[in-house]
Order: structure tokens, then C-alpha cells, then sequence
């Protein structure tokens, strides 16, 4: 009852949604002429570039999108996907799920790929982190909902798409964001765009004091990017960016911590100052040439590198990873009579080197000025590799009538060597084929309806594949699923409403199940089936209402069913319970408002349904409502110099939530188990910018 009095809610508060598989127009629009919504483009990797000729579900976001609230955290934006659980505690912990998928990983992300241009941001254990990348440097992120991309190596929870951002024009400019809770961003870019070359340089740095105890945040990072040698039919892409982080990590806490005072760190955390400090470059070039009429190349190379360092109150962290990598893909067109086809096939190598050594943490013996490395505890270094090889194509059987079908294949292995045990061992996983098959029906050009049937896979991050004793279990296998899919996708009434609805089922065997058997030890076991399947809506409507106004608004609803099937632990039968650390249902609606004198307002709202936090279903977390509101102006100074002016309210209501849940926290000795990381009150934010356009 509650779900549907919120839905009928913001269907007559907000009229029709926004579809975020669909870019939305610029709220800060110079006239007010009729708007339609135009059709999104999508990343030249894809077998095609239009969203409406592709039978998947794929979120978008713009680079409006990505700025729409105060340009520091992604998480309020990517949560307006439906399907998309992204979760998140100052900044630096976080955890995306697709479709519930990726909802039990104790800390951060995996059974998600994602890339920045052609550049893998996942590492070879699995892990995702794409909370480094300064928004403003991002033109648009796809993200995939499910196994339905072979081209991308047909991961269980799907993959996120980055595109750098690369001007047109030249330009420069300066913005600043200040905050409640000492929250201060400063981003300097410089875009240059000759006929041959192009220059995207950015530098950005963002601070925070924090709410919470022990939560201190600092990153800074430059991007470069740009095009060599533009030619008629072939150019040169680079990408680099690097960031340097130091925050400090004020962890979960319990429930009567957080009812009385959820701006309390955990003592011990507390006590020795742990923080996660690091320096991470990334960088790439990609090639891309036109073979003859028929056939494109695209082939890429890369390396990313990361330093960390981590103080926690049971041991210090100490890890070093590089990685290196190459993909080639090539695309094109043939016809079979009078029928056309299009392809894409290509190869991916992946390969990385990994040390990391613990540390005793003195910190009680350091007369409280935090942690102090004591005697070295343990050391090992892993060699990861894999590769993909892929294919796709798309059979257009008549204007109406296509058929799309894809293949991956994935091959991993890696070394381990473990000093302490003074043991090198080497495994790999048996080679793995992922099908993909789609069948699509237009019957005019402003509507689809496909169905798609596809199988992924998940790879056990290398700590789930190990036993207590910190040797390899050869008994552990992959994660995998099988899709299905059906849904439409359609234009109303001249283009100003955009629609889509779809349903899916997707059946996980061989779940692996963290079991924590230390501080921050864990082991990982096939123990059972998941179930996940639920309906998703999105809708995106224009309206001008008269000369001075145009109304933009926007709803998306995530209805799922996620839950345990034949699933045993430790002799407890959990079958057909909920599934763990993620929101069945979930909506996210907005509003804008733009007038002719550039002076626009926006609201946007979302629910969260309650979030089981352990796998016997014995306790929740309470749902809860977020309102934000945001005014805005832009001005223009001078013919090619303008300025924009925002202020904005988050969390109107100040709601008492929790951004981030820790799956099946266990409670040390009488102590309540720590699930909770509280969400940021109301909160106040002011941005202003200024923008020269040579």
C-alpha cells in the first residue's frame, strides 16, 4: 500500500517521468520554443548507436544529468535509474548493485564492468571503483542492466559506460561549489579544438569536513584527454587522469548509535584515526581507423596504477597494483541478398600484478595521535590475467524485423604467492561461453518491443577463493545466470513523451556467500540460488505552457522480487528469504521549470523501500523519502562570456536514513551488530561558474 500511494503521488505531482535510457533537455534552455525529446546517442562501441534500435534496457546519463545537483556525488544521479542501487558513505565506501546483483559484497563493487572511454576501471579481483572520476569531466554514462552485452564481457550485474569528456569548441572556465559540513569543490578546465589535434585538460579539488566523527575528505585530480591526427578516416584518442585521495573512515555504526547519534564514528576507528589514503593514475590511447566502406577498427591500450594505503584498528593495509591491457574490435556491414547485416567481433586482454602487506596497528600505544605500523604481519602478490573474446551481430530482416545475437568467451587464471605460508600456487577457471540472442520488432519509427535471452558470469574476487589458512580453494566456481527479458520502448504525441517498460527474470547459480571469519577476513563458498526479477518504468515528458514557462518532469520506478532460492548456511536454511542489501522497490521523480529569462527551479524526490540487512531476514532498515530542491540563474556578461549561479537544498525533510548498509555485520562479543551508515541531514549548497568561449 505504501509503494502504490507513492507512485499515484508523484504521478499527479510530477506528471510523466523522465526515461534515463533518454537525454534530457537542458533546463537551462535560452528560448522557449516546443520541446521534443531527442534520441539519445550511445557509444559507437555498441552494435548501434540508438537507443531505440537496441533491444536492452540501458540507463543514460548527460552530462546535465551528471551536474544536476551540486557536481560532487554521484550517487543521487545514478540512483534515478530504475533497476540501479547505488549506495554510499562519505564518499569513499560505496557499493552499486543492477537488478540486485552485486547487493551482498560486503565492501564496494563487483559483478559489475565498467570502462572510462576504452579503459577498464574493474580490476583484475573483480572490484569497481568509478567514484574517482570529477563528474565534470564525464560527457555521459551508459549503464547496462544485465548480462546483455557480449562486447563487454557478458558481466551477471551488467556494465557502466564512461565517456571522457572531449570538447568541440574552445573554452575556459572556473566553478566552485561550498557546502554545509566545510564542503568545498574547485574544477579550472581548459578545452582547445584545432583541425587536427584537441586538448581537454581539467583539474578539480574537493573537501569536506564531514558530519560525522573520523570523516575528514580530501581528493584532487587532473584529466587530460584529446584527439591527435584527425583525419577524414582515422584519429587518435588519449585519456589520462590521476587522483590523489586521503579520507578518513568514521565506519558503521549500530542501531542505538544510530537512532541517538549517527554523527558518532565506531570507537575503534575513532580511537586510531583510520583512514584510506592512495594515488592512482590511469591512461590510455585508442586507435581508430576506417578499413575500407564496409569495416571500422578500434583498438586500445592502457595501464592503471594504484598506491594505497590503509590504517584500520586491527592491522594497516599497504597494497600496490598494475595494471596493463589491450582490446581491439572490429566493426562493419554486409548484406546476404537484401538483407543487411551489421557485426562486431574483437578480442580483450586484461592482465595485473598485485602486492599487499599488513601491518601491526600500535595505535593504543600512541598516546591517541592514531595509528603507528608495527611489525609486518603478512605478504602476498597475485598475478591476475583474462581474456574475452566477442562477437555480435544484428540481422535487419525487414524494416520492421531484426535479430541480434551475441558471443563472449572468458578465460582467466592467476598466480599466488603467499610469503608467510612461503606457497606459490597457480589456478584458473575453465573457459566460459556467454550467448546472447535478441529479437526486435519496430512496427513504426517512434516505437520497439524486443525480447532478449542472454547467460553471464561472475568471477570470486581472489579473496573468495581462499581458504582460512590463505591458500587457494580449488573448489570455487564462478557465479552464473541466465536472462530474460522483454520490454518497449515508445514516443507519444510528437515526441514530448518518452516511455519504457521492462520485465526481467534472471536466475543465479553457484552464489558465493562471504563468510567472515576475522576482522576483515573473509571466505567465500558456492552456497545456492538467487532469484531476481521485477518490472522497471521510466517516463520523460516537455510540455511548454506558454511563452514565459516550459515544464520538464520525470518518473522512475524499480518494482523487484529478489530473493533466496535453495540457499544453506552453517546449517540455517535461508530459502526464500529476501535477498540481502538491496531495496526491492524503489522511485525517483523530478520537476523543472525554466522561464525565459534563463531563472530555473527544480525539484527531484526519491523513495527507498526497506533493505533486509542479514540473510535470516531478522532485521530491516526502515525506508525513507528524500526531497531536494535547486534555483538557478545564468547570466550572460559579455558576448562569449557567461556565468551561472545555483543554490540548493538536499534532504529538505531531514529525513534519519541510512545511505550505506553493511550486509551481515557481526556483532563482537555482547556488542549490537553494526549495520548502519547514516545519510547526510539537510544539507545547503551554492555553486558558481564562469565560462569564456573564444
Amino acid at each position: 500500500m505504501v509503494l502504490k500511494k507513492h507512485c499515484f503521488l508523484f504521478f499527479v505531482l510530477f506528471g510523466f517521468q523522465k526515461i534515463t535510457a533518454q537525454k534530457k533537455e537542458s533546463i537551462h534552455t535560452d528560448t522557449l520554443k516546443a520541446q521534443k525529446l531527442s534520441e539519445v546517442v550511445i557509444s559507437s562501441l555498441h552494435i548501434n548507436n540508438n537507443t531505440l534500435n537496441t533491444p536492452a534496457s540501458i540507463g543514460i546519463l548527460s552530462k546535465k544529468d551528471l551536474v544536476q545537483n551540486n557536481a560532487t556525488d554521484i550517487t543521487t544521479v545514478i540512483n534515478t535509474i530504475p533497476g540501479v542501487f547505488m549506495q554510499s558513505s562519505n564518499f569513499t565506501t560505496s557499493r552499486i548493485s543492477i537488478r540486485g546483483i552485486g547487493a551482498r559484497t560486503p565492501y564496494g563493487t563487483n559483478k559489475i564492468r565498467a570502462f572510462y572511454g576504452s579503459i577498464p576501471l574493474t580490476s583484475g579481483n573483480s572490484e569497481t571503483v568509478i567514484d574517482d572520476i570529477d563528474l565534470e569531466n564525464i560527457n555521459q554514462i551508459e549503464v547496462i542492466k544485465g548480462p546483455l552485452s557480449s562486447v563487454y564481457g557478458a558481466g551477471l550485474g551488467g556494465a557502466i559506460l564512461i565517456s571522457p569528456q572531449i570538447s568541440k569548441e574552445e573554452t575556459a572556465g572556473v566553478s566552485s561549489v561550498f557546502g554545509s559540513f566545510g564542503l568545498l569543490k574547485n574544477n579550472l578546465h581548459y578545452n582547445l579544438n584545432q583541425k587536427n589535434a584537441s586538448l581537454n585538460i581539467s583539474y578539480h579539488n574537493l573537501k569536506m569536513d564531514g558530519w560525522r566523527q573520523n570523516s575528514a575528505y580530501n581528493r584532487e585530480g587532473i584529466t587530460i584527454a584529446g584527439e591527435l591526427f584527425k583525419q577524414q578516416n582515422s584519429k587518435l584518442t588519449y585519456f589520462s587522469n590521476y587522483t590523489f585521495l586521503k579520507a578518513f573512515i568514521p565506519s558503521s555504526i549500530n542501531k542505538e548509535t544510530f537512532d541517538n547519534n549517527p554523527k558518532s564514528a565506531a570507537a575503534t576507528w575513532l580511537a586510531s584515526k583510520g583512514f584510506k589514503e592512495y594515488k592512482s593514475t590511469l591512461g590510455g590511447l585508442a586507435y581508430d581507423f576506417k578499413i575500407n566502406e564496409n569495416t571500422n577498427n578500434s583498438t586500445s591500450v592502457f595501464i592503471n596504477y594504484k598506491d594505497s594505503n590503509e590504517p584500520r584498528p586491527f592491522d594497516i593495509l599497504r597494497q600496490y597494483t598494475f595494471a596493463a591491457g589491450a582490446r581491439t574490435q572490429f566493426s562493419g556491414n554486409f548484406k546476404i541478398n537484401t538483407i543487411e547485416n551489421k557485426f562486431i567481433v574483437g578480442a580483450e586482454f586484461f592482465s595485473d600484478n598485485y602486492n599487499g602487506n599488513t601491518f601491526e596497528n600500535l595505535y593504543q600505544q600512541n598516546n591517541g595521535n592514531g595509528s603507528l605500523a608495527g611489525n609486518q604481519l603478512s605478504e602476498s602478490t597475485q598475478k591476475r590475467n583474462f581474456y574475452n573474446l566477442f562477437s555480435q551481430i544484428r540481422t535487419m530482416l525487414s524494416a520492421k524485423f531484426e535479430i541480434q545475437a551475441g558471443l563472449n568467451y572468458n578465460k582467466t587464471q592467476f598466480e599466488l604467492k603467499n610469503y608467510s605460508l612461503n606457497a606459490t600456487q597457480n589456478y584458473s577457471y575453465d573457459g566460459i561461453f556467454s550467448p546472447q540472442l535478441s529479437i526486435l520488432y519496430k512496427p513504426n519509427e517512434q516505437q520497439t518491443v524486443y525480447f532478449s535471452a542472454s547467460r553471464g558470469f561472475s568471477l570470486p574476487a581472489t579473496e573468495e577463493t581462499l581458504t582460512s589458512n590463505g591458500t587457494i580453494n580449488p573448489e570455487i566456481k564462478p557465479e552464473n545466470g541466465y536472462n530474460f527479458e522483454i520490454g518497449g520502448k515508445f514516443y507519444f504525441f510528437n515526441k514530448s513523451l518518452y516511455t519504457e517498460l521492462n520485465a526481467y527474470r534472471i536466475q543465479i547459480k553457484d552464489l558465493l556467500v562471504s563468510k567472515r571469519v576475522g576482522d576483515d577476513q573473509y571466505v567465500g563458498i558456492n552456497a545456492g540460488e538467487t532469484l531476481h526479477q521485477g518490472i522497471e518504468i521510466t517516463l520523460n515528458h516537455t510540455k511548454q505552457i506558454n511563452s514565459f514557462f516550459t515544464l520538464s518532469s520525470y518518473f522512475t520506478a524499480s518494482l523487484g522480487n529478489y530473493e533466496f532460492q535453495n540457499f544453506e548456511d552453517n546449517g540455517n536454511n535461508y530459502s526464500g528469504n529476501k535477498l540481502t542489501g538491496v531495496a526491492a522497490n524503489k522511485i525517483n521523480s523530478g520537476l523543472s521549470l525554466n522561464t525565459k529569462y534563463r531563472i530555473y527551479l527544480s525539484a527531484d524526490y526519491q523513495f527507498v523501500d526497506k533493505v533486509p540487512m542479514n540473510d535470516g531476514n531478522t532485521a530491516f532498515s526502515d525506508s525513507y523519502s528524500i526531497i531536494n530542491l535547486k534555483t538557478g540563474y545564468q547570466l550572460e556578461i559579455l558576448p562569449h562570456l557567461n556565468s551561472q549561479f545555483a543554490f540548493g537544498i538536499n534532504n529538505v525533510t531531514n529525513e534519519k536514513y541510512a545511505s550505506l548498509i553493511l550486509p551481515n555485520a557481526v556483532g563482537i562479543g555482547n556488542a549490537s551488530p553494526r549495520y548502519y551508515y547514516p545519510g547526510l541531514p539537510v544539507n545547503y549548497y551554492a555553486t558558481i561558474s564562469l565560462n569564456y568561449l573564444f
